[in-house]
């Protein structure tokens, strides 16, 4: 890899840790304002909300100008979202003005991948991207819960200005610092040389310029197919994350610093499932791992029927003098084999997806796209999960519904490619060279 691509890393890496954990800490300030159940899921709706409205004008946005600077200014829009929820702006409000900028970061951070490297190695790219990514998710759920946890959240209010007097505050503090190192990183983003010709300006014509690239990568044989599974994947994995912290109250008795672990845990089976599939899977045979998706709803069903009264109270593993549950310990390895699956699958199809948008459209234009359709699905999919919250829904019944859906989701995708391969020779379609 290039010398750029590890500063793309480390930027992409401070950045994400510190969305991850003001999210945790975004629903610890919701619980201090004891908002109601539902409006936690809509956090999320707020910041991914911006993904879609924002979808015709990111891209034209990322392409005008070289990526690393567009990659500075979007994180200082994050880091105005941060100070504004600090100083009592409501959270939804404020996260939402953190996604705008995290819209606006993401045609960038994924565009210059196809600017600085060639075709065969985006999957090893996607492959360390996706791992980064997972591992700041890792350790900013983490962090965002030991934050806000009280003996830490203490220390840091001691040594802070009198104005921050709760855990949440005190854990946004240090989010802010967290934004600030992303930024260092991304002033030193190399400049790759790519240029565009230059962007449309007016609304109508960014609006009807994305809606030919809209409307190219759906018809695009392999573009279809790699979207309906990104699409699908990033809606459901959204949702899964407050699907987990639910489920971790109801069914294995856990806070909510507790189920950030498990949320943790996911994640780190979804960086050894992307880090498999970048080793063994080359892009000519990304569409095999479609199957795999199947396999994954399956296994989030079984969550459903897993609580801790299937164990004995006290049977569980000594590590040293410590002692882990034996719930625990298996919930732990389930929901890293569920998370291994995702990343295995949907790796190679965002790497496909990357491929075709940037042989037929430009970086940026091509993940405003998708960044388009995997944000609406969010949208969608955690509108309809407030809306089980609010009816009471009990979470083993939406955790089957989930899984159910993502089943037949993949199911329909698999028979649709099945159909375009009697009509395309596709493994020579994802070699077609750029025109």
């Amino acid at each position: 890899m290039k010398k750029g691509f590890y500063t793309i890393m480390a930027a992409q890496f401070f950045s994400s840790l510190a969305d991850n954990a003001l999210l945790i800490a975004a629903i610890a300030l919701l619980k201090d304002l004891h908002a109601p159940n539902w409006m936690t899921p809509l956090l999320k709706l707020f910041f991914v909300l911006s993904y879609v409205v924002l979808a015709a004008f990111v891209g034209a946005f990322a392409d005008s100008r070289p990526k690393g600077r567009v990659m500075f200014v979007t994180n200082t829009i994050k880091v105005v979202g941060c100070v504004t929820m600090l100083v009592g702006a409501h959270p939804l409000f404020a996260y939402g003005i953190v996604g705008f900028g995290a819209a606006a970061y993401s045609p960038a951070k994924y565009g210059i991948l196809t600017e600085l490297l060639p075709p065969d190695r985006l999957v090893a790219a996607n492959g360390w991207i996706e791992g980064t990514t997972v591992g700041s998710i890792i350790l900013g759920t983490v962090l965002g819960g030991a934050l806000i946890s009280p003996h830490i959240a203490s220390h840091i209010v001691k040594h802070t200005p009198s104005a921050i007097s709760t855990p949440a505050e005190a854990a946004m503090l240090i989010i802010i610092m967290i934004y600030i190192v992303a930024a260092l990183f991304n002033l030193r983003i190399p400049d790759t040389g790519a240029r565009y010709p230059k962007q449309q300006h007016g609304p109508l014509k960014l609006v009807t310029d994305f809606a030919d690239c809209f409307v190219t990568l759906w018809r695009d044989k392999l573009g279809q197919i790699s979207l309906a599974v990104t699409t699908l994947f990033w809606g459901a994995g959204a949702t899964l994350q407050f699907i987990v912290l639910k489920w971790a109250e109801v069914s294995l008795g856990m806070s909510l610093s507790e189920g950030a672990i498990l949320q943790a845990v996911v994640a780190v089976g979804v960086a050894a499932g992307a880090m498999i599939a970048a080793a063994r899977v080359p892009l000519k045979k990304s569409l095999s791992v479609l199957p795999v998706g199947i396999i994954m709803g399956i296994a989030v069903m079984l969550m459903a029927f897993y609580t801790k009264h299937l164990f004995p109270p006290h049977w569980g593993f000594y590590f040293g003098r410590m002692h882990v549950s034996g719930y625990l310990i298996f919930a732990y390895v389930f929901l890293m084999v569920v998370g291994a699956l995702s990343g295995f699958f949907v790796v190679p199809m965002n790497a496909l997806l990357q491929h075709r948008g940037h042989v037929l459209l430009s970086a940026g234009h091509s993940i405003a796209v998708q960044n388009f359709n995997e944000n609406l699905s969010v949208l969608v999919m955690l509108c309809l999960y407030a809306v089980l919250v609010w009816l009471d829904v009990p979470v083993t019944v939406v955790i089957v519904l989930f899984g159910t859906f993502v089943c037949v989701m993949m199911w329909l995708v698999m028979r649709r490619h099945q159909a375009n391969q009697r009509a395309f020779d596709s493994v020579a379609l994802i070699g077609e060279a750029r025109h």
